[in-house]
């Protein structure tokens, strides 16, 4: 199972396609079978649905392969997740599947690695800042954002000529590379409307650096919505506001309920949302949340057990990238999976006839 550093780089080179946390104590270890080896699984945080639906699915994945797996969660501390990977190294397994905290943090631990001849594929968060990074797999992280976008913008008339209409605008993690990604592909779209006023941003923050949210935390997103109102809304409404993810947008609609919003001279604005999370698919059922960006995590996982499968057995992984993903220092190969826009007049069709959820869990 060791050796396949050097392997690897001669795949990266020959692909040259240029082409993306302990349980605080927990761990799972378990496996029909110890001879293909043990691969560690490093994931953010258990306080979102997301990542234990992630964790358990590529755990699920990579030991019906025959697999030992280690898993572990860092809790939204970056410190954690290196010390968590330091002692996985240590452990002797095979092969790390990260998805990084910041994702910056982690080149000394990833020498680490390299020195142990440890293939690293980065999951869903490219990881930056280091050669010691094999491949990438993630979602088409600019198109998340251009479904966002296009929700806003059909449901405001926009292209229709409509407006003026107000609209706020919020960010992912500013040490999270996706945000990125998310905020260009929706900016892509809605700049044109900014520039000829249809839409107009009444607090001014429109800078990436200015609305995003660190560690994509709801209470987060609430506490600035409010300030948001307070400072640049008297008699005007917010009619759409630009989410990235479901945690954020269930704390802004907090907070424009506090404000009065959800009344009938008051309704509540477009707000947009990403994961499908199952508050966010009832709060959009309820007609409060109005959409969300479904990506399906067990394809996700999939996808990265059958690529750190072909790299312990020195098969080059599946790529379908078609563009570069550098991360500062090299270009990742990668394979990127395709989002869907998920609202009340689909959700239904995609999440429950798709097997996602239940009409029970959804009740």
């Amino acid at each position: 199972m060791r050796n396949r550093r050097a392997a690897l780089a001669v795949i990266g080179g020959a692909v040259s396609l240029a082409l993306t946390l302990s349980a605080c104590g927990g761990e799972t270890s378990e496996s029909s079978s110890s001879e293909r080896g043990t691969i560690g699984i490093a994931m953010p945080t258990q306080a979102s649905e997301r990542w234990l639906t992630d964790g358990k699915s590529v755990v699920e994945n990579l030991q019906g392969k025959g697999y030992k797996t280690k898993l572990v969660y860092g809790e939204d501390d970056p410190d954690t997740q290196v010390s968590q990977i330091e002692k996985l190294i240590k452990q002797g397994i095979d092969a790390l599947i990260i998805a990084a905290i910041d994702n910056k943090s982690l080149n000394g631990v990833l020498q680490q690695a390299a020195a142990a001849d440890i293939p690293v594929i980065s999951y869903d968060r490219l990881i930056l800042g280091t050669k010691n990074v094999d491949y990438y797999v993630s979602f088409d992280n600019e198109q998340v954002g251009r479904l966002q976008a296009l929700h806003i913008i059909d449901e405001l008339g926009l292209e229709d000529g409509k407006g003026p209409f107000n609209i706020e605008l919020f960010a992912g993690s500013p040490d999270d590379n996706n945000t990125k990604y998310f905020y260009e592909g929706a900016m892509h779209l809605l700049q044109p409307y900014l520039d000829n006023k249809q839409l107009v941003v009444r607090s001014g923050q429109t800078a990436l650096k200015e609305i995003t949210t660190l560690r994509w935390d709801g209470p987060t997103a609430e506490k600035r919505m409010n300030r948001v109102l307070s400072q640049s809304y008297g008699s005007e409404n917010v009619d759409a506001v630009l989410s990235p993810y479901d945690g954020i947008s269930l704390g802004i609609l907090s907070a424009l309920k506090s404000d009065g919003y959800g009344s009938g001279s008051k309704p509540l604005p477009i707000i947009t949302g990403q994961d499908a999370e199952l508050a966010s698919v009832k709060s959009i059922i309820a007609g409060e949340q109005s959409q969300t960006v479904y990506k399906d995590l067990r394809q996700l996982a999939e996808r990265a057990a059958f690529m750190a499968d072909d790299i312990l057995n020195d098969d080059t992984p599946e790529l379908n990238n078609r563009r570069a993903y550098g991360n500062g220092v090299k270009s990742v190969p990668a394979y990127l999976l395709q989002p869907v826009s998920v609202d009340k007049t689909n959700y239904d069709k995609i999440l429950v006839g798709g097997g996602y959820y239940t009409d029970a869990e959804l009740k």
